[in-house]
C-alpha cells in the first residue's frame, strides 16, 4: 500500500468500494478520467478549498476538482469575481481558468456512489488530505464545503469536532489557520434555498477581508 506522501496514483487500491466503482465507470466510460482526482491550484496558496468528494459526471469526468457539474458553476463564478481565479471557466480542464492564492481539493479523492462516501471511506482518505494541507507552508485560511468537509478537516488538524461545530458562515482560529465553514454549493441546496448565492459570496468576501488583513 502506498504511502499518504505518494499522493493516491490512478489506481489507489484503498477502499475496495470506491475501486469497483471506478472500474465500473471505466468500462462504461473509457474517455473519462475515473481516477482519484487531484488538487487544483497553487501549493503556495493561502486558502484551500475543501470538498466533499468528485462527482460523478463532474470531476470524475474531467479530472479537475468542481469542473463539468452544478456545483461548480457557482464556485468558479465566485471565485473569479473575488480574484481567487483568472480566466474564464467553461467547465472542461483545459478552458485556462487558474487560481489566485487559492487551491481546491475534496475530502474524498474518488468518486463515491449515490455521491456518499462512508465514514470509513473518509478516515482513509484522510491522509491524503493532511499531506496537502501539510504542504501548503503559506496556508492561512481552509474552507470547507459542508457538515462531511468540515469534520474531516477538523480530524486532520487533530482538533476537537465540539471546539468547532458546522455552521453556515463559522469562523474558528485554530492554531495558525483559520477554518471557515460553508454550506456545499450543490445543486439540491441552491435549489432548496439552503445556501443562495449571495449567502456563498458573504463568505468569500468575509475571506477575502480577512486575508487582507
Amino acid at each position: 500500500m502506498a504511502g499518504a506522501k505518494d499522493k493516491p496514483g490512478r489506481n489507489c487500491p484503498r477502499c475496495p468500494r470506491l475501486v469497483a466503482f471506478r472500474k465500473e465507470w471505466r468500462n462504461k466510460e473509457p474517455s473519462w478520467f475515473n481516477a482519484p482526482v487531484p488538487s487544483f491550484g497553487p501549493v503556495n496558496a493561502k486558502l484551500l478549498i475543501i470538498g466533499l468528494a468528485p462527482g460523478l459526471q463532474g470531476a470524475n469526468r474531467t479530472g479537475r476538482p468542481f469542473t463539468g457539474d452544478y456545483a461548480g458553476v457557482l464556485l468558479y463564478e465566485t471565485l473569479l469575481h473575488y480574484k481567487f481565479a483568472r480566466g474564464q471557466y467553461c467547465a472542461h480542464p483545459d478552458d485556462g481558468l487558474t487560481l489566485t492564492d487559492c487551491r481546491i481539493t475534496n475530502a474524498v479523492r474518488c468518486v463515491p456512489p449515490a455521491n456518499k462516501p462512508t465514514p470509513t471511506e473518509i478516515a482513509t482518505c484522510r491522509a491524503f488530505l493532511k499531506e496537502t494541507i501539510d504542504e501548503m507552508k503559506n496556508l492561512r485560511v481552509l474552507l470547507a464545503l459542508g457538515r462531511i468537509a468540515h469534520e474531516s478537516a477538523l480530524d486532520a488538524l487533530n482538533e476537537k469536532k465540539s471546539k468547532a461545530p458546522f455552521r453556515h458562515g463559522g469562523r474558528y482560529t485554530l492554531g495558525k489557520l483559520t477554518l471557515f465553514c460553508s454550506y456545499h454549493c450543490s445543486r439540491l441546496n441552491t435549489n432548496t434555498g439552503v445556501l443562495t448565492p449571495d449567502m456563498f459570496a458573504q463568505v468569500f468576501h468575509d475571506i477575502r477581508e480577512y486575508l487582507a488583513h
